[in-house]
C-alpha cells in the first residue's frame, strides 16, 4: 500500500517551486525563484510537503559564501534553507517507521527547505512526536535556535535555580528561546536589546515570555542598572550573539568566574574583552556552534532534547518566535527574494509557508 501511495503522490506532484541561488554573492544578485521537476520516488525515500521553513542568519551567510557549510548546487542553482518542518505525503516501499501524515524535520545540513515539495532519504529526517497543540511555525523553528539556547544554558556556568543569565540580541529567536527555557528551569534573565521607536512594545513582548529585566544597549553602562542586575542574583552566564561593544558591555556585568559564550556576530565586529575581566574576575570566554555539537554526539541526544522542547510547547511553556510569513507558492519572485534580503532587519523571524 505504501508503495502505491508513494507512486500516486509522485505522479500528481511533478515539480516544486523553490528559492534558489546561482552562486555565492549578494542576495539580490544571486537569488531567484524557480520551478524544477521532482525525480522519481525511490524505495528508501519519502515525498515531503514543506509546511514552514524559516530564514536564519546562517542561511543568508551560506548564500553570501561566509558560512562553513557547503550547499548542493544543481543545474538550476542551490536551494536555500536548512531548517523547517514537512508533512510526509508519499512513502517508498522500503521505508519503515514513517507514514503518511507524519511531521518531520531535517537532520542533515543544507537540506534545502525553501521549496514547496521535495524528495528526501528517510534516514535524513527525524519524525517529530505527537504534534497536537504545536504549530507548524514552532515545529519549523525547533531544530536550530531552541537547541542552541538549550545547550548554552545546560552546558556552561553550572547554573542553579535563581542564577542570572545576561544576553544581548534578546529579541532574536535564540534570545526568545533563552528567556522561555530559563523561566521553565528557574533561572533569571537580563535581556539587552537595541533601542528603537517601538521599544515599549518589544519590552512587553519579552516580559510576556518570562523575562525578568529588559534593558537597551544605551542602559547597559548606567550604575543604577548594574545595581539592579546585582540585586537579581549571581550573573554566572552571558550569551553573546552580537559582538563588538555590545559583548564588551555585557561582559562587564557578569559575576566573578562567569562564562561568556559567543554564538553569533550580528554586528560583524570582533569580541573585545578587557584584560582586567580575565585577571580579576577570572572570566571564561568560549564559543558555541550547534552544528559542531551535533556532529560530535549520538543522534539520540538531539532527539531527547527536541522531544523535551516539544513537550514544553505542548504545556504552553514555549511559544513560537515573533514572525511574519511569505507564501512559496503564491508570492512573487521579487517578494520572496526581498524577504531573504531583508531578513536580518525584519522585526521578527521570516517564515516561508506553502
Amino acid at each position: 500500500m505504501s508503495s502505491r501511495i508513494g507512486q500516486i503522490a509522485n505522479h500528481l506532484l511533478k515539480e516544486s517551486r523553490a528559492v534558489v541561488f546561482s552562486k555565492h554573492g549578494p542576495i539580490n544578485k544571486v537569488t531567484s525563484v524557480t520551478r524544477y521537476p521532482l525525480e522519481g520516488l525511490q524505495p528508501t525515500q519519502v515525498l515531503l510537503k514543506i509546511l514552514a521553513a524559516p530564514i536564519n542568519p546562517a542561511d543568508v551567510n551560506i548564500i553570501e559564501g561566509t558560512y562553513p557549510v557547503k550547499p548542493r548546487f544543481h543545474s538550476f542553482g542551490a536551494i536555500g534553507g536548512n531548517e523547517g518542518v514537512a508533512e510526509i505525503v508519499g512513502v517508498g516501499n522500503q521505508v519503515q517507521d514513517l507514514k503518511l501524515g507524519d511531521w518531520v524535520i531535517p537532520v542533515a545540513a543544507s537540506f534545502s527547505t525553501w521549496q514547496t515539495y521535495c524528495i528526501a532519504d528517510a534516514d535524513k529526517i527525524l519524525k517529530l512526536p505527537e504534534h497536537d497543540g504545536v504549530s507548524p511555525v514552532f515545529a519549523a523553528t525547533i531544530a536550530v535556535n531552541p537547541p542552541t539556547a538549550y545547550r548554552m544554558l545546560k552546558d556552561f556556568g553550572k547554573l542553579e535555580k535563581g542564577d542570572v543569565v545576561i544576553q544581548n540580541s534578546a529579541n532574536s529567536a535564540v534570545g526568545q528561546a533563552v528567556i522561555q527555557l530559563a523561566k521553565a528551569w528557574g533561572y533569571k534573565t537580563v535581556n539587552i536589546v537595541r533601542n528603537r521607536p517601538t521599544i515599549d512594545t518589544l519590552k512587553e513582548q519579552l516580559y510576556s515570555l518570562g523575562a525578568d529585566l529588559v534593558i537597551t544597549e544605551d542602559d547597559v553602562r548606567k550604575p543604577a542598572i548594574a545595581k539592579e542586575i546585582a540585586a537579581l542574583g549571581k550573573a554566572k552566564l552571558g550569551l553573546n550573539g552580537v559582538g563588538g561593544k555590545s559583548a564588551t558591555n555585557l561582559a562587564r556585568l557578569l559575576a566573578d568566574e562567569a562564562y561568556l559564550v559567543t554564538y553569533g556576530g550580528m554586528s560583524k565586529e570582533p569580541v573585545t574583552i578587557p584584560t582586567s575581566l580575565y585577571i580579576f574576575k577570572r572570566l571564561t570566554c568560549c564559543g558555541f556552534w550547534l552544528n559542531k555539537w551535533s556532529t560530535e554526539r549520538p543522534r539520540e541526544k538531539t532527539d531527547v532534547m527536541l522531544y523535551e522542547i516539544m513537550d514544553l510547547a505542548r504545556q504552553g511553556k514555549f511559544k513560537e518566535p515573533f514572525h511574519h510569513t511569505f507564501s512559496l507558492s503564491q508570492d512573487s519572485e521579487q517578494t520572496l527574494v526581498s524577504a531573504v534580503a531583508d531578513s536580518f532587519t525584519a522585526s521578527g523571524k521570516t517564515i516561508f509557508v506553502p
